[in-house]
């Protein structure tokens, strides 16, 4: 049973990481991470 459900929880991950992917949320989250990093180092 335990397989089971982590298994489904796996597949479900790569559904969604695709799922992402094709409404371009990583340039999204790219620039947000950029922004962040910016604001730590105090350049920006």
């Amino acid at each position: 049973m335990r397989d089971k459900i982590r298994k489904i929880i796996f597949i479900l991950g790569f559904v969604f990481i695709g799922l992402g992917i094709y409404r371009g949320e990583v340039g999204k989250t790219f620039i947000k991470a950029i922004n962040i990093c910016l604001e730590c180092i105090g350049i920006g």
